[in-house]
């Protein structure tokens, strides 16, 4: 392999990594952050999209530069590849420069967070159904990823897993993750930066660039959403949820107002679960009694009123049809308090009136297999006035996206953008972002949990952070997919508030019709993205 090196063409080289995973870097850190990798010059680095992998065995596509494309409020991100050299390298540090168009036209360097990426080991590939989407099969793949600074308060971190320094032995490859932030208020225009690779053999100098668009993603997201922390995480976790344009199910142990107000202006928070678990689920088919009015309207009084209420009542409570009754009780005392019920189950007749006219399930939470089962009960909730959202957990078909970590990155990306647009949908949700059992750093299997099978990282999207020094969480690489996806979807959103609606829909079918056709292709989505961003743009500036 030869050395990549910048180029104003924007072209993609196939490269192959190597088929083994170095087992030990330093005597803290216990699973690989580097791969076998072909020797290369010191000085050698290769720039990957980040919809790539740097996967053992797998090809990949070696982009000639990176130059990025983002709006005004959105993150964008790609990728650094380093071999070491023969001889080895001791890796010391990573720092980009401020992008820049001139002296006083500039993005502070604060806006971009560097990461190094940790391998994980998947020890059984995930079932395998036989059909258009499948497992990429067991070994390493990268995931958490380890920042090298403080990603809110920007000083150096400490802790067993390091983003460096550590030692990078012969024929090993050190994989980085750059993300950057364009602030709103930035000009349009086309950014300058470079990222120098700082290690005992020299440095390297890795220039980039960054247009930035004349439009703005708004801070709230359109697209709703609900992803839930079981253990006791701190506000900097929850934050870090937010910074990826994802809502936590819960905001705090108890209803603050100022807390809700503090967190819609700093990190778009829009809506919050009430709080009210009935109790019912796919292996209880029993149901507390709802809470009464009263208490339910202390709670929305507790809140900002400019927050919306949900409350999770149930779960996969397809089988119970003797609680249907029961639902439209809770749904009634819901309603008298302005909040919605959501419910995980497929629409069903009965349940589309509380008795009093209104649908008793507002949020309707459906699996992407259950949309061609269940088309006509889809249709009639919404004409009930209901809304659709989707979510994911382990291996339900053989042809939708999976959120596991052997499945490929653009899984993520079109459940929570283009296809939440085609389907119809207005929100996501996941049962839980943070199963840490075990030490999660070195253990992300779970055969014989769910099932005989494993889903390595289902209910994982977050690695706790202490282990890397950190106050809060580290984020995944799957939880980037999501975040890109619901900024794809808002991309979507724009276009129709700008009367542009359904020729982004038409673009966007081309590549993601619905749940069982849709494109593994990452050049492909970011195209597509590419096209409606340059057309928001264009209407964007031209009104002005």
């Amino acid at each position: 392999m030869t050395a990549r090196t910048f180029s104003s063409k924007n072209r993609r080289r196939s490269v192959r990594i190597g088929s083994a995973a170095v087992l030990t870097l330093a005597a803290a850190i216990l699973v690989p952050a580097v791969l076998l990798f072909p020797a290369a010059s010191p000085i050698a680095w290769h720039l990957l999209a980040d919809s790539e992998r740097a996967v053992p065995g797998r090809p990949l596509h070696s982009e000639s530069d990176a130059h990025l494309f983002a709006a005004r409020g959105e993150y964008q991100a790609f990728q650094i590849a380093i071999p070491a050299p023969q001889s080895g390298m001791q890796f010391v540090d990573a720092v980009s420069s401020d992008l820049s168009v001139s002296p006083n036209r500039r993005i502070d360097a604060g806006n971009i967070t560097l990461y190094r990426e940790h391998y994980v080991h998947v020890d059984a590939p995930s079932p395998d159904w036989h059909g258009k989407n499948h497992s990429l099969g067991a070994g390493w793949y990268p995931d958490p990823l380890i920042p090298f600074r403080n990603p809110k308060t920007k000083k150096p971190l400490a802790g067993n897993y390091r983003a460096a320094p550590f030692r990078v032995s012969a024929s090993e490859i050190l994989t980085l993750w750059v993300d950057v932030f364009v602030p709103r208020g930035t000009p349009p225009g086309e950014y300058h930066a470079s990222i120098t690779i700082v290690t005992d053999a020299g440095k390297m100098e890795i220039p980039w660039s960054l247009t930035v668009w004349n439009f703005d993603l708004p801070l709230r997201p359109t697209l709703q959403s609900s992803f839930a922390f079981w253990n006791q995480v701190s506000q900097d976790a929850k934050e870090e949820l937010l910074r990826h344009r994802l809502m936590p199910q819960h905001i705090a142990q108890s209803p603050s107002a100022s807390l809700d107000r503090e967190l819609q202006s700093s990190h778009g928070l829009s809506m919050t679960d009430a709080g009210y678990w009935s109790g019912a689920d796919n292996t209880h088919c029993t149901m507390k009694p709802p809470p009464p009015v009263k208490d339910l309207l202390a709670t929305v009084a507790a809140h900002d009123p400019h927050l919306s209420l949900f409350n999770y009542t149930a779960d996969e409570i397809q089988n119970c049809r003797d609680l249907y009754p029961m639902i439209q009780s809770w749904a009634r005392n819901l309603h008298a308090a302005h909040i919605k019920n959501l419910v995980v189950m497929a629409p069903v007749q009965q349940l589309l009136d509380d008795g009093t006219g209104r649908s008793a399930v507002d949020i309707w939470v459906v699996l992407p297999m259950q949309f061609a089962k269940d088309a006509a009960g889809l249709a009639e909730a919404r004409a009930h006035g209901s809304e659709i959202w989707s979510y994911n957990a382990l291996v339900q078909d053989s042809y939708s996206p999976k959120w596991l970590i052997d499945y490929d990155p653009i899984d993520y990306r079109l459940q929570a953008g283009f296809l939440s647009e085609t389907m119809g949908l207005t929100g996501l949700l996941y049962w839980r972002i943070d199963r840490w059992d075990g030490d999660v750093w070195t253990q992300v299997n779970n055969q014989g949990v769910f099932s005989p099978g494993n889903y390595p990282g289902d209910g994982l999207l977050v690695y706790p952070g202490e282990p890397a020094g950190l106050p809060g969480v580290v984020p995944s690489m799957r939880l980037k997919q999501l975040r890109e996806g619901e900024q794809d979807y808002e991309y979507v959103e724009l276009l129709k508030k700008l009367g542009r609606g359904q020729w982004a829909l038409q673009q966007i079918r081309s590549i993601a019709p619905d749940w069982t056709n849709w494109t593994r292709s990452g050049d492909a989505l970011e195209t597509i993205r590419r096209q409606l961003g340059a057309e928001i743009d264009r209407l964007s500036t031209s009104a002005h």
